[in-house]
């Protein structure tokens, strides 16, 4: 497993091989990585386990060598099978309590919530991040809750003390805002695996986001 002191959300990449336009997840993992992202989440809703565990370890040999943490999306199993740093969980999935049975000591369990009740019980149940989903308006995912907006990470920010994430909608036109609400990190899908360059669209993210932020 890899494990780290302190991890960097600022730029959380959410793969998805729908909408990548081809291409493998590894290639765009290892360039999105090259244009700065700062921590990865595998999510693989189709194909078998043993792919899944293939992919995920692949993965992991790129992220290693720059202390960049894998985190495995919903699949406790897969994480533990391949050693990664942690998983990420829906309100739906194992509970965090469970899964931190189950993980070694010093894993990473994040959490989406779509509410400020979602988010209190989260920090309760000792979950190490809070994924707010989703901030604005989304084309990627069909089955979310309304947007929460600025305002929602603001009261979500005011309520926890352990990092928050803002994912939905957010693309270096609005993702300072969501920073200078109170989010550590903006994660992101079709912005980077959709793009035409990977590796710039991270760039583009980083600096739009970070070069003047309030952080």
């Amino acid at each position: 497993m890899m494990t780290y002191p302190s991890i960097d959300y600022s730029l959380y990449l959410v793969t998805d091989r729908d909408l990548s336009r081809g291409r493998s997840t590894l290639s765009i993992v290892t360039e999105a990585v090259a244009g700065g992202v700062s921590c990865v989440q595998l999510r693989e809703k189709c194909g078998s386990t043993r792919m899944f565990m293939e992919e995920a370890r692949a993965i992991k040999g790129v992220l290693a060598a720059k202390k960049i943490p894998l985190i495995i999306n919903d699949r406790v199993d897969v994480a533990l099978a391949v050693g990664a740093s942690g998983v990420h969980l829906g309100q739906s999935d194992m509970p965090i309590a469970d899964a931190r049975r189950l993980l070694p000591s010093g894993s990473i369990i994040g959490i989406s919530v779509e509410s400020l009740e979602d988010a209190v019980r989260a920090e309760r149940a000792g979950a190490d991040y809070i994924g707010v989903s989703p901030v604005f308006a989304t084309p990627t995912k069909e089955d979310t809750a309304p947007p929460l907006g600025l305002e929602g990470v603001r009261r979500i920010r005011e309520a926890v003390g352990i990092p928050i994430v803002g994912i939905g909608g957010i693309s270096s036109a609005n993702g300072r805002e969501v920073i200078d609400a109170g989010a550590h990190g903006i994660a992101v899908v079709s912005a980077i695996v959709s793009a035409d360059d990977p590796r710039l669209a991270a760039q583009a993210l980083k600096r739009a986001v970070f070069s003047s932020s309030k952080g």
